[in-house]
């Protein structure tokens, strides 16, 4: 499936925004099951090269209403892109904490579980969702330091692009040469390595469980990225499982109904303990 091919196929309306930001880009979409909570929560997070102009929240709607169909509420994140005003490095970071963080401070009074998250990214925001799972390693004196983030229970990668100084030259071609130079910010004397606080890759070990879903036809961000990966935060002692799911490519991750949705959404009901549940009406 092209990213052309998906954009036909129909979005549900979100029913409730949530800002946590003063520009329209920094809210979030809720969506709850029926019943009175607290319900179970997967973050969302969607890709598109870290660049607003390819893709906003709206394209995970689908996926969102297939988790509120399993009794899982959702907290769809977007945040200003690398081409917006305020956005890249710090300003995308601090956006997707603020995002997440607001679940943390305002979830137990919207009938969710802020005990029970699991964070669920696609494409850029796999590495996004991961990163919010490696928080808790990043230093105090970094601009995207946050006290008490968001504990979250697991992280689920859909063809996300997870390790930054690897994907800067595998990605390019998807996204842009200069793309995570954009993202990430310049070296300073004071911030030597961008990726420091940047890249899951160099906080890990993140110590939650981690499963990343790929598409074998996928050629954004092919399984062999999600192997690499996988093999180096092992070796750091993280809890990792790898699923590469046959006849699929990258957009048929979001896409619930297809191989590959199904898989990613079974993941997260996995990391949440709760794959027994019934789908509500």
């Amino acid at each position: 499936m092209s990213y052309a091919d998906f954009q036909q196929l129909p979005q549900p309306a979100p029913p409730a925004i949530l800002a946590y930001g003063s520009d329209p880009l920094q809210h979030v979409e809720l969506w709850r099951p029926v019943g009175h909570g607290p319900f179970p929560v997967v973050v969302l997070i969607h890709g598109g090269c870290w660049q607003t102009a390819i893709a906003e929240a709206g394209i995970m709607r689908r996926l969102a209403a297939a988790f509120v169909h399993k009794g899982v509420a959702v907290w769809n994140v977007d945040y200003r892109g690398i081409d917006r005003p305020g956005g890249g490095y710090p300003g995308t970071f601090q956006d997707v904490a603020a995002a997440a963080d607001l679940l943390r401070d305002r979830g137990a009074s919207l009938a969710l579980d802020p005990n029970r998250v699991v964070a669920v990214g696609h494409s850029a925001g796999g590495h996004l969702a991961f990163w919010l799972a490696g928080r808790p390693a990043i230093a105090e004196e970094s601009m995207v330091w946050t006290d008490q983030p968001l504990a979250l229970r697991g992280v689920v990668s859909l063809g996300g692009l997870l390790d930054l100084a690897e994907v800067r030259f595998a990605a390019a071609e998807a996204c842009g040469v200069h793309t995570v130079d954009r993202l990430v910010g310049p070296a300073t004397a004071a911030r030597p390595d961008p990726y420091s606080d940047t890249s899951p890759m160099s906080l890990a070990p993140l110590g939650v469980a981690q499963v990343l879903v790929s598409g074998d036809a996928d050629t954004i961000a092919p399984p062999c990225l999600a192997d690499q990966y996988a093999a180096k935060v092992r070796a750091r002692g993280d809890n990792v499982q790898t699923l590469t799911i046959a006849n699929q490519g990258h957009f048929e991750l979001i896409t619930p109904g297809r191989p590959a949705g199904d898989a990613a959404i079974a993941a997260a009901l996995r990391l949440l303990a709760i794959e027994q549940l019934e789908d509500q009406s």
